[in-house]
């Protein structure tokens, strides 16, 4: 917690380059962007980074392919663009996974129609992953025996998902900001903002946690708020000609469906795509498509019905899944961008584009983020570079490569050096992965600096957190480096444990006390009283749903606390 508390009295006492409110994928990629290139950046989030939007998507990273029926051509092009530049910057992190489609009897296409759709996909994407195949009913009862045989066939095609969940994707934007001197801190809110007769912008701001208030000033004002960005325009008078109308998008986490790692696909009874998407030793299902008008969404159950219902109807399991196998839930909305003048009621409003808009307003060096996908992420901090620089802020290292993973001369090191010290013997049993490759993916270059915890220390290499894949040096560097402020933070976002592990189960953890104090020092009871305590708040938030409140956790009911550095 000290980076935050250092991070907060530097918002202070600058002025900055550029102020970004909003700490979802579009807010962090400006600031890795900005900050690589020579920019004071400050960045503020009035919760978690990536606590809203961007921690509920389908931790896919696709080219689009649903958009070639609705003719948007250019939209699939781009996409696709961007899926290939990160499966080429971070190979560790976003890869390559195969889409397994099962057509039903009467769909409103033919099931060679579609594959020549997959293949068209295919050559826009430039052949940069593997070529679709056709299944036949045979190819399906033998490769995926779960998936109901419904109809003829179907066919098979490639594009790419998260590793890590989407928010820890997104955290390492952040990171690599604060790395090249960027300050960011989050639960602190903007309140208003206005312009001075100098030119800067103050922003009047509260620090969520302490209550304390005070002002932030920058020659550039970004609104990359997500689904708010409306709202603070408003309150900040900042006219636009664009708005947001919401789609909300739920999943649900079950057991592993499948034991290969695929993404099942089928169309719902609506039509719409529906996916089984590997996650972890889980499986994430979905996902809705409804319009709401409400912030922030909430899952009903006629949501729930929904997506167990189509799972159901098109898997051939020992028994139907039921709620009481839900593990966890991602509720959040896509924010849709349209022009004022239109309100989005379209004949079929979800076929409203995807696109994203930047609005500039010069005169006020003021900038809106609308809409976006984590697949742009980084077509997005490109634009976002050039149009700060076009507004006079000096970039004196424009063009600099802003993200990616090192190179591979640092990678070979790592890789290297774990290997002498025999890291990879250390991985725990219950691990679905090789120790070694599972740091160098979550913290890059960083991971170097682990290996030297565990070689003065190997209890640095054991799992922390009992069901978990976490080791109490990964603790150490989270408290140190990423900021964590509440529990939640790092059992949701900068690690995906509440996403694949029930409630109970995580509050039953062997260290989690011990984690907790490690992260928090002499709160750490506080702070696991306020994620499990009876006030919690549920799935639309930062924590995971739960069904009755969970008991708070005594220290006579933890294990005995072990000492611990740092």
């Amino acid at each position: 917690m000290k980076l935050r508390e250092s991070n907060l009295k530097k918002l202070e006492a600058r002025v900055f380059d550029v102020l970004i409110l909003g700490g979802g994928i579009n807010g962090a990629v400006s600031a890795s962007a900005l900050a690589a290139q020579g920019a004071k950046v400050a960045l503020i989030d009035r919760g978690d980074f990536a606590g809203f939007t961007s921690q509920q998507s389908s931790n896919l990273v696709w080219g689009g392919i649903k958009y070639l029926e609705s003719g948007e051509l250019g939209l699939v092009i781009k996409l696709c663009g961007s899926r290939n530049r990160l499966l080429r910057a971070y190979p560790s992190s976003v890869r390559e996974v195969r889409f397994f489609a099962s057509i039903e009897h009467g769909f409103r296409r033919w099931r060679l129609t579609l594959f020549m759709g997959a293949l068209l996909y295919w050559v826009i994407g430039r052949f940069f992953t593997r070529g679709p195949r056709m299944l036949s009913r045979r190819d399906i009862a033998r490769e995926e025996p779960n998936v109901a045989p419904l109809g003829p066939g179907g066919f098979e095609y490639s594009d790419a998902y998260l590793v890590d969940n989407d928010a820890r994707f997104v955290f390492n934007f952040i990171r690599t900001a604060l790395d090249h001197g960027a300050i960011a801190a989050n639960y602190v809110s903007a309140l208003c903002s206005e312009r001075t007769a100098d030119g800067l912008w103050v922003t009047q701001v509260r620090d969520e946690e302490s209550g304390r208030e005070w002002s932030i000033r920058s020659r550039v004002l970004i609104n990359a708020t997500g689904p708010y960005v409306d709202q603070l325009n408003t309150k900040n008078d900042e006219p636009t000609r664009h708005h947001h109308v919401f789609s909300k998008g739920v999943h649900l986490v079950v057991d592993r469906i499948t034991p290969h790692n695929r993404v099942l696909t089928f169309f719902a009874d609506d039509g719409r795509l529906f996916f089984v998407i590997p996650l972890g030793p889980k499986s994430c299902i979905g996902t809705t498509d409804t319009r709401v008008e409400e912030l922030p969404p909430r899952i009903d159950p006629e949501d729930r019905k929904f997506i167990l219902d189509n799972v159901n109807k098109r898997l051939r399991l020992s028994k139907p899944l039921t709620e009481a196998d839900i593990i966890a839930e991602r509720c959040g909305v896509r924010p849709l961008v349209v022009p004022k003048t239109e309100g989005g009621e379209t004949e079929d409003w979800m076929q409203l584009s995807r696109k994203h808009a930047v609005e500039v307003r010069k005169s006020h060096k003021h900038i809106s983020f609308f809409g976006g996908q984590l697949t742009g992420c980084l077509n997005v901090g490109s634009e976002i570079a050039e149009a700060v620089h076009a507004l006079g802020v000096d970039l004196p290292h424009r063009g600099r490569r802003w993200y990616g993973e090192p190179e591979d001369s640092i990678r070979d090191e790592f890789f290297h050096q774990a290997k002498l010290m025999d890291l990879d013997e250390m991985t725990a049993k219950e691990s679905s992965e090789p120790l070694s490759t599972r740091l160098w993916r979550r913290y890059a270059a960083s991971a170097l600096a682990l290996l030297d915890d565990i070689r003065q220390d190997p209890s640095m290499a054991e799992v922390l957190i009992s069901g978990t894949e976490y080791i109490r040096c990964e603790l150490h560097h989270a408290a140190q480096r990423e900021m964590i402020t509440k529990l939640g933070d790092f059992l949701r976002r900068r690690s995906k444990i509440a996403l694949i592990a029930r409630t109970e189960q995580i509050q039953k953890s062997e260290g989690l006390l011990d984690a907790c104090q490690i992260l928090f020092g002499e709160l750490a009871q506080q702070k696991l009283d306020e994620y499990f305590g009876p006030n919690r708040v549920t799935a639309h938030s930062s924590f995971p749903p739960v069904t009755h409140a969970a008991p708070s956790i005594s220290p006579s009911a933890a294990p005995k606390l072990r000492s611990s550095r740092g």
